[in-house]
């Protein structure tokens, strides 16, 4: 069974010139869990990535997956698949042709080939010329050939890209099984609602310093949740939340009450004979922590520095994909 790496991050700091995108990162990732690395545009996660995987040299700190960096890995596409693009294939090549190429020169048997195939569900496309492949069909042949050397650890950028919900689904409890096996799987994505299904630990960095690490659960349950509260007349409703002493943020939708229950919030509207159309209990969802952390309006505990336990191994070099729409705008620094 392949095992999964710790991969870690040690006060990792990359300058280009005058412009720092990683600032004494320290993290880890650990075997066993599927991690999700999380940041808007310009966060650092590209840099993070080539870092680990020795394409670029840190200014200062370091990067290590089982304590080894990558260029000094004993077998690398056994230790470590990665896909950080969009993988570009040759529109005239069949999939299996691809794969087969990929297997001869990194020194992989090919049997592996129709064994890939058959995990990403390709089996019955692989004699099909690549260049009639959906996007769908090209994510899957890229994670195809992470798998190649059956690595105990896979770092996947987007990898639900261009897939359809089933296609979504499927990749879902593809990777939960993979780190059900004891592998490390480390996904980068800007889709948090598909993160918070498909993930059990995060990575959160902002402005290239780490603001979040530790489980989808905890940052979110370490938010207090609100009473959610709305009526036809919301000035009343205000005044009367606001007379009882009540901190109260304006929402599209009403208000948000915190430090109050329902109950609470219901007999103040009662007495101030207020009808109310809205009244329900409401924790904070993933994006709403995400934003405070990004945009520094929420100081987590777990960046203090101190990596935790264990961590993730990560993968073969490639680029990151083109910007795509994240939560935040702007180029990310390389």
């Amino acid at each position: 069974m392949p095992e999964g790496h710790v991969l870690e991050f040690t006060g990792v700091t990359k300058r280009f010139g005058s412009v720092t995108a990683v600032d004494g990162l320290t993290a880890r990732v650990e075997p066993g869990v599927v991690t999700g690395f999380l940041g808007p545009n310009g966060a650092g996660k590209t840099t993070s990535l080539r870092i680990l995987l020795g394409l670029i040299g840190a200014t200062s700190g370091s990067a290590v997956i089982g304590g080894t960096r990558y260029r000094d890995l004993k077998h690398p596409l056994h230790t470590v698949g990665a896909a950080l693009e969009a993988s570009s294939f040759h529109p005239g090549r069949t999939a299996v042709d691809h794969l087969r190429i990929f297997a001869q020169a990194s020194g992989i048997a090919r049997s592996r080939v129709d064994a890939v195939l058959g995990q990403v569900g390709l089996t019955d496309a692989a004699g099909r010329k690549v260049g009639g492949y959906s996007l769908g069909m090209r994510q899957r042949l890229g994670l195809a050939a992470t798998l190649l050397g059956d690595p105990g650890v896979l770092v996947l950028d987007e990898p639900t890209n261009g897939l359809d919900p089933e296609g979504i689904k499927w990749i879902r409890g593809f990777l939960q099984a993979l780190a059900a096996e004891g592998r490390t799987v480390l996904v980068s994505s800007h889709l948090l609602a598909e993160i918070q299904q498909s993930t059990e630990a995060l990575l959160v960095i902002a402005r290239g310093r780490l603001v979040y690490q530790g489980s989808v659960r905890e940052l979110t349950e370490a938010d207090d949740s609100a009473t959610i509260v709305d009526a036809p007349d919301r000035d009343a409703l205000l005044a009367a939340l606001t007379a009882a002493g009540h901190d109260v943020d304006q929402l599209r939708t009403g208000f948000a009450v915190r430090g109050a229950d329902t109950r609470t919030v219901g007999a103040i509207a009662a007495s101030a004979g207020i009808a109310l159309s809205n009244l329900q209990r409401r924790g904070r969802g993933l994006e709403d922590v995400f934003l405070d952390l990004v945009g520094g309006e929420l100081v987590h505990p777990s960046a203090s520095g101190a990596a935790p336990e264990p961590a993730a191994a990560v993968a073969v070099p490639v680029a990151e994909p083109p910007a795509r729409a994240e939560i935040e705008t702007g180029g990310e620094q390389r």
